[in-house]
């Protein structure tokens, strides 16, 4: 049924496009479509879990598809990167998505930082939901510079998606709509993607303990103490994909999304036994945490300044 509402929404939508014309009206469309994108990125993500197939070669096949054809993702790329994330989530030195770059996630990282994180550390808390928009376009330029790196694995196949949906992309907008509209719809679309799916994501780690070093924990602490889960009822799943339940997604990767919110109560009552804090919040707060987080680690750059 998800996925196709997924695909059925996808048609939908450039249906719409190419029905309404050379109109502002698009401007709506770009924004329906930017909904959809962030929902194709996260079946993509569902299948590089092998959460859909059984088998690897179609769990690939279906996530290049959705990743690299439908949304400009490269596939291999994300594989990488997610699978180190997971492996060692909120570890500063081997988890890529607490790697100091733009934001920096703990006060040592604020004290060594250097260039735009050393520019931007001391209101990061601010420019944080601006910089996620900006992550759609990071998305794609990432994806192209991954195809030259040693662990890209056919890399001509998804060189060839990603170009496939950028001319298609390209093509459409400037064949159908103005170029100064066509400009307007490429900046709503993307800008709003990339907040949209970096809105999915960042309640689930930012602002739980980060580790360091040789710091040690076992695999049900390591994946519970640095995850955070989401309440919500049936729109919040859906709308973040089911990684509200992070904990249990963490533990279980391969476990499909849907049963996602079964496994919670079960994972939640064998915490409580054992003594493992098992962190879950609303998404307003969860956003609050990490910005809170985020402002509390800038601190050694403003303390810099004002030196």
């Amino acid at each position: 049924m998800r996925l196709g509402l997924v695909v059925g929404s996808f048609a939908g939508g450039w249906a719409g496009f190419f029905f309404l014309g050379d109109t502002w009206w698009q401007l709506a469309v770009a924004a329906f479509l930017a909904l959809v994108f962030g929902q194709v990125a996260l079946v993509a993500h569902d299948l590089a879990h092998r959460q859909v197939f059984r088998r690897r070669r179609y769990s690939e096949f279906a996530g290049r598809l959705f990743g690299n054809l439908g949304v400009g993702m490269s596939y291999g790329w994300w594989m990488n990167k997610h699978t180190r994330h997971h492996a060692h989530p909120n570890h500063e030195e081997l988890d890529p998505d607490v790697a100091p770059d733009i934001l920096v996630w703990s006060a040592e990282q604020a004290r060594a930082s250097r260039g735009l994180a050393r520019l931007l550390g001391g209101h990061q808390a601010v420019l944080f939901f601006p910089l996620l928009a900006l992550e759609g376009f990071n998305l794609h330029v990432a994806s192209v510079r991954a195809l030259r790196s040693p662990f890209m694995k056919n890399r001509v196949l998804e060189g060839a998606l990603l170009l496939a949906h950028m001319t298609a992309l390209l093509s459409a907008l400037f064949l159908v709509l103005s170029p100064g509209r066509a400009v307007a719809f490429l900046a709503v679309n993307q800008c709003l993607f990339g907040l949209y799916l970096g809105c999915t994501f960042a309640p689930n780690h930012k602002g739980m303990p980060t580790l360091t070093g040789d710091q040690q924990l076992d695999f049900l602490r390591r994946q519970v103490l640095t995850s955070r889960n989401v309440r919500g009822g049936l729109l919040t799943d859906v709308m973040l994909g089911g990684l509200n339940h992070q904990i249990e997604h963490h533990l279980f990767p391969g476990m499909p999304t849907v049963h996602l919110r079964r496994a919670r109560l079960i994972v939640r009552r064998y915490c409580a036994e054992i003594g493992v804090p098992y962190h879950e919040t609303g998404l307003v707060r969860s956003y609050r945490e990490a910005l809170t987080h985020l402002h509390r680690v800038g601190e050694p750059i403003r303390r810099r300044r004002r030196a």
